[in-house]
């Protein structure tokens, strides 16, 4: 390999569909897809980017298309994808993937945000380094279709000769992104993506190129069906009330106010179950159930499905490499697969078939809530390719067993956990157990012991990280049945039966604490936590992972908490969206770094699966779905599967993983 050179390139294209919606996968295969303006730089070679305007005559040069080949010129753009898939297109070829890097990824793993704007502004750079406000505008108006007016003469698109001022505006605009994305990479570069991490960015983008086959009459039959039954039950509710709109809040609000004899001041979801528990009138009743069933008619997942299903019946880039927060885990896109309802309507299989035939009487009479059942069946538009046929695929679907509880027993060294994990893996019963002073073997159905089980499994799902009262019922401990004055029993004999998790919430807060106020590391267990500072002076506070890679808090400083004692605050995106100071403490690292163990996990797993023959088409925080042509009986490639996800990690020896799955041709969650 000879001398590395690097390019900075980005795109600005026009397609008639919305990027948001449809995913950069299905833009870029549009018919009307154009590559409208080219920026690009050769670190080092070019005193500035270069603008291609394909408009003007522009074409890629030679050299240009060599170098998006050449191995040895490593190509940089900000969301990488973007443009990687754009070249493709283009060009008519697949390009290599693991000659790209991709900036955003690079904010994204120092602690930055990812949007261009936001990362430059939290990164600090300079007035003239930073990305021009007036993007979004021009975007909107070049390269989005535009509505047809009698002012523009009927047309349905804005070209540059429409307005020459803003498309001499939109080239520097698309100049100067690439001058913000090369001052980033300048700004991070002593804080390089790690190759492991880069390494599973492109396979991510194989994965993502992959896809997932979708059932569209599924998805079709679904909106017609949730269409006509909102239809249905709109006549009902006008023809039930005599208002015009009894969707509205305000005429139904003032109708049930005068036929309860009661003030009803909103019709929220609890406030409609809440009256349907009450004595009132037929008809009251049933309006009630109609306001209940329109507000299960979101249809959101199949709109997105078919938004974004791309001409070969496939959905692409439904994840986001490192899209969480301060754990690099994966986030969901589009069909967000990452929130899809479970499935416990059965039989499954019947429910397709009449929802496919669009047979809306047969699935009321068979299942009841139409609405209901759709959003269950929203999980079995995946499938496996050529599902329909007898030598189509099959998707195996594999999934980590409680992956977090086995984490933070294996990073806490909580010594009776791990033995549960290593023999029969019961831990809400063996935590029921340990809290409670009984034999584990009561606790079954049958024993009144057993009622101690959802104290256990509360308790284990609500308290892991510093959690109290108040995260029990967060979780739901009201709702299983429990009182509020028993919840402070259940943490103290939580904590006093894990006193060593308990212990690394305090060990964990105190390595910050201390490497914030006077530099060095902390090794606390299998994580080591340092102060660093890069060449821009932007100190971090880092915990190395005991797979290497780093978690970055970025400018953090000792603050006092609302109890009076020391606090941790750094930069982090907050629940707003803004790159802002944040508050954290032991627990709350600890379940960063919990879940962040439990991402590099599921990275070593999707690599040993990919290597050995199983392609994966999507995964959930700790679930993988293949979808294979069975070379073998279905049932052993699932086997040999569960053994892949279940066999040891070097970088984390003694913890016990475990999976279980399943083999079908559509995505369910049993």
């Amino acid at each position: 390999m000879g001398n590395i050179r690097h390019l900075s390139i980005d795109l600005e294209t026009y397609s008639d569909v919305d990027i948001k919606k449809s995913g950069a996968h299905a833009y870029v295969q549009r018919p009307d897809f154009q590559i409208l303006l080219n920026s690009y730089c050769f670190w080092g070679e070019m005193n500035e980017p270069e603008v291609l305007d394909f408009s003007h005559g522009s074409v890629l040069p030679q050299g240009f298309i060599d170098a998006l080949f050449d191995p040895n010129i490593i190509k940089h753009a900000y969301n990488a994808t973007f443009e990687y898939l754009c070249f493709c297109r283009a060009l008519g070829v697949e390009l290599p993937r693991d000659q790209w890097r991709d900036t955003m990824l690079h904010s994204l793993y120092c602690g930055y945000p990812a949007s261009l704007d936001a990362a430059g502004k939290a990164i600090g750079l300079s007035e003239d380094k930073q990305k021009l406000a007036t993007g979004k505008a021009l975007i909107r108006y070049f390269c989005n279709p535009c509505k047809p007016t009698r002012t523009n003469g009927g047309r349905t698109r804005n070209l540059p000769q429409h307005d020459p001022e803003k498309w001499a505006m939109f080239k520097e605009y698309n100049r100067q992104d690439v001058v913000t994305e090369m001052e980033i990479e300048r700004r991070l570069s002593d804080i390089p993506v790690p190759d492991e991490v880069q390494r599973q960015w492109v396979t991510d983008l194989t994965i993502n190129c992959r896809g997932v086959a979708v059932d569209m009459p599924l998805v079709d039959g679904a909106l017609d069906i949730a269409a006509r039954t909102t239809e249905r039950l709109t006549d009902e509710a006008v023809k039930l009330t005599g208002l015009d709109n009894p969707n509205s809040g305000k005429q139904l609000t003032a109708w049930l106010s005068e036929h309860t004899g009661t003030d009803v001041d909103n019709i929220r979801k609890d406030t409609v179950s809440s009256m349907l528990k009450a004595d009132y009138s037929p008809d009251v009743h049933r309006m009630l159930e109609i306001r209940q069933e329109l507000g299960k008619t979101s249809t959101k997942k199949y709109d997105a499905i078919r938004n974004c299903v791309c001409p070969d019946g496939r959905v692409r880039g439904l994840l986001q490499f490192y899209g969480a927060n301060r754990t690099g885990r994966w986030a969901g896109r589009l069909v967000q697969v990452q929130n899809l309802p479970r499935t416990y309507t059965d039989p499954l299989p019947l429910a397709r078939e009449l929802i496919k035939n669009k047979s809306l009487d047969g699935l009321q009479a068979v299942y009841g809530s139409v609405y209901d059942t759709l959003s269950q069946l929203i999980r079995t538009a995946f499938v496996s390719s050529n599902c329909d046929s007898k030598e189509g695929n099959v998707l195996i679907d594999a999934d980590f067993s409680a992956i977090e509880a086995r984490v933070i027993s294996w990073l806490a060294d909580e010594k009776w956990r791990l033995n549960v994990f290593r023999t029969h893996g019961k831990i809400y019963e063996a935590s029921a157990a340990q809290m409670f002073g009984v034999p584990i073997d009561r606790i079954k159905k049958g024993n009144p012991e057993y009622a101690l089980r959802a104290k256990g499994k509360v308790a284990e799902l609500a308290l892991g990280y510093q959690g109290g009262a108040g995260a029990l019922i967060a979780m739901g401990a009201l709702d299983m049945g429990l009182h509020e004055d028993e919840l402070p029993d259940i943490v103290s004999r939580w904590r006093d039966s894990n006193s060593r998790i308990q212990q690394l919430w305090w060990d964990f807060n105190s390595a910050a604490i201390e490497v914030i106020k006077g530099g060095g590391m902390r090794k606390v267990q299998c994580c080591t936590f340092a102060l660093e500072r890069n060449r821009a002076g932007t100190y971090f506070m880092t915990v190395q992972l005991p797979s290497g890679r780093k978690l970055y808090y970025v400018s953090p400083r000792i603050g006092t908490n609302r109890f009076g004692g020391e606090s941790i605050i750094y930069k982090g995106i907050n629940d707003k969206n803004q790159f802002a100071d944040l508050e954290t403490y032991g627990g709350k690292l600890v379940e960063n770094c919990v879940q962040a163990i439990a991402r590099d996990c599921l990275a070593v797993a999707i690599d040993r699966l990919e290597a050995a023959g199983y392609p994966i088409v999507f995964h959930i925080h700790d679930e993988i779905i293949a979808d294979i042509k069975p070379y073998t009986f279905a049932e052993d490639m699932l086997e040999d599967v569960v053994r892949i996800m279940s066999s040891p990690i070097p970088w984390a020896p003694g913890l016990p993983l475990a999976a279980d799955g399943w083999v079908g041709t559509f995505f369910k969650k049993e």
